[in-house]
């Protein structure tokens, strides 16, 4: 069993992860450039967000999104909060999950997995457990178990649960029940979508030191 897991992740995952990605690209390519344009116009010319994000063994690499927030400032020349540099295109985006397109590029490159646990913020490196650590075991993902089970509804505990679940009963199988997953929760717009259960607290830590998974 262990054996076959270490097959499909180290190889087989590879191989087919970069083959939907790339059709994905040619099959999203008009999406894609229409989505280029409305952003064009809504973020005066900013149509990608790029940000450092951990991924394999905590190797740094620069993500790539569509830019859902505007740059607008306070009077101090302080970001606004999120909630209010939210556009009415990006509200759009979030809601299909389109802003994630151009991390199909992240996937071709070699940074990201279509499955796997979702690449967070730098900064939470050092507030990782020893066992939520175990989610930096493989490439992050554009989607995930986490993401399937919950999402933004469940706390941070639970989303490493889930993450670190991933990691250790890896197959074809759970990645292909995922990926039907996540199309299923798009089509039919599951949860009720806003822009303030969208907009995700920051992990401070937990006090628990290990998990029973």
């Amino acid at each position: 069993m262990v054996k076959t897991q270490l097959l499909y992740s180290k190889f087989i995952k590879t191989i087919i992860d970069l083959v939907l990605a790339v059709f994905g690209v040619l099959m999203l390519s008009p999406i894609f450039f229409v989505i280029l344009i409305l952003l064009w116009f809504s973020n005066k010319g900013k149509v990608f967000f790029y940000q450092d994000r951990p991924g394999k063994n905590e190797r740094i690499f620069k993500i790539i999104k569509f830019k859902t927030m505007n740059d607008k400032t306070d009077a101090q020349g302080q970001l606004l909060p999120p909630i209010e540099r939210l556009t009415k295109t990006g509200m759009f985006l979030r809601k299909y999950s389109l802003d994630e397109i151009p991390q199909l590029i992240n996937v071709i490159k070699g940074d990201m997995s279509l499955i796997g646990p979702r690449p967070l913020h730098v900064r939470y490196l050092p507030l990782y457990n020893d066992f939520q650590k175990h989610r930096h075991d493989v490439k992050p993902g554009i989607t995930g178990w986490a993401q399937i089970n919950g999402r933004n509804s469940i706390s941070w505990e639970e989303k490493f649960n889930y993450d670190v679940w991933y990691v250790r009963n890896i197959s074809l199988w759970l990645d292909l029940k995922i990926l039907i997953g996540t199309f299923l929760k798009i089509f039919k717009k599951e949860g009720i979508y806003s822009p303030e259960n969208d907009i995700v607290p920051d992990f401070t830590g937990t006090l628990q030191k290990e998990n029973s998974y």
